[in-house]
């Protein structure tokens, strides 16, 4: 089923660069400035999106073997994750039910048997159970199955184990996937290692991604970095609030060869953005670097994660030039992309502009913020049925 998606999509753009056309949006689309620095509207998004759906935070292949964990930071949140015997990926608030410390601390990913809180040493096993007490006569009696760790919503799609952070019920990670999940696993994430990792701060979350779905900038803003040639006229395909950004620039080899010896490798070309935070660059040939950014502790604020996949294991792969291609999309994306994001976000906030202005060819941005819109305009009771219509 997949790769019939995937040659309908590519046959499209093979068409659209032999017509020299790209699909356009309906008209253009304006978005309140106001949006990308009200207070009171970002903590609606800190609410209702970040805290709401399911967020894809690790992937199912460095959680291999059990007694694998993460541990990381989220929109406030404080997140493990771990691969307990069974088998199963779980999430749950990193904090200990006794006082309330951090039950991991350093290192961020790891392998144990079990957690030990530092404050107190208090311990957890893998599936969130308290497993010990220190001075346990002296402290009291209590019942211990009540004061594990507290779980989150968590299930692994497409290579991710996605989180949600809030307790209880979640959403339906199939209905928020929208079929996007089994595209995913076209990218092979099961198969690939993490080998690097680096951090970038950037400005509002909004004004961050908007880039990850535009080429509109590419040959303008990096024309010093990928040069002067790279497309910038998009197409846009969605599944539900996700989007793959594609060009038809690029695809001459396709359009040169019979549609039954195209490889994944060709047709999984582009940007695959997974809302409300994540971009995937890259192929199963070259590897991938897969950004995750996440907003601050304010509304001017964000930072983002950029995760390098390759399919040979970390002590296969060439340092140096691992080393430089991290540097590079550093570069990238920390002195292009969100430096000028900065600027953006202090233009904005003057509020000198009422709108900014996203055009028929910037279809998913126009679709990104619609999704923001009609979410931070929807309570739980009725968000299965906004999943299930879409927006406009």
């Amino acid at each position: 089923m997949t790769r019939e998606q995937l040659v309908a999509m590519s046959r499209r753009e093979v068409e659209n660069l032999q017509n020299k056309r790209i699909d356009l949006a309906p008209g253009i689309h304006k978005i309140p400035t106001a949006h990308y620095h009200d207070p009171d509207r970002w903590k609606l998004e800190m609410d209702r999106i970040f805290r709401r759906l399911p967020l894809a935070l690790a992937f199912s292949s460095e959680l291999r073997e059990p007694g694998a964990y993460r541990a990381l930071e989220v929109a406030g949140v404080p997140v493990l994750i771990t691969r307990a015997d069974d088998g199963v990926a779980r999430a749950f608030v990193n904090m200990c039910s006794h006082r309330g410390n951090y039950v991991v601390e350093e290192p961020e990913t790891g392998s144990t048997r079990v957690f030990r809180c530092n404050y107190h040493a208090w311990t957890y096993d893998l599936e969130g159970n308290l497993a010990g007490v220190f001075d346990e006569g002296n402290f009291g009696e209590f019942d211990r199955s009540c004061h594990g760790l507290t779980t989150l919503p968590a299930a692994e799609r497409g290579g991710m184990i996605w989180v949600t952070l809030r307790p209880g019920p979640g959403v339906d990670i199939d209905a928020f996937l929208a079929g996007y999940d089994s595209l995913l696993d076209d990218l092979a994430f099961d198969d690939a290692w993490v080998v690097g990792r680096q951090n970038l701060n950037g400005p509002n979350w909004k004004v961050a991604y908007d880039g990850y779905r535009d080429f509109y900038h590419v040959p303008i803003l990096h024309r010093n970095s990928f040069g002067p040639d790279g497309p910038f006229q998009p197409d846009y395909y969605a599944w539900g609030p996700h989007v793959r950004v594609m060009a038809p620039k690029g695809h001459e080899k396709l359009a040169d060869t019979p549609e039954s010896e195209w490889g994944y490798d060709d047709m999984t070309a582009g940007v695959w953005t997974v809302f409300p935070n994540m971009s995937i660059a890259g192929s199963t040939g070259s590897g991938y670097m897969v950004s995750q950014m996440f907003p601050g502790p304010t509304p001017d604020t964000s930072f983002t994660i950029q995760n390098f996949l390759r399919f040979e294991p970390p002590a296969e792969q060439d340092t140096e030039e691992l080393d430089q291609y991290m540097k590079f999309m550093g570069t990238v994306v920390g002195d292009e992309d969100y430096y000028t994001g900065f600027h953006v976000q202090k233009a904005l906030a003057t509020g000198a502009k009422e709108y900014s202005l996203f055009g028929r060819n910037e279809g998913g941005g126009q679709l990104f913020h619609k999704w923001v819109d009609a979410l931070i305009e929807t309570d739980d009771a009725d968000l299965p049925a906004l999943l299930e219509r879409g927006v406009g």
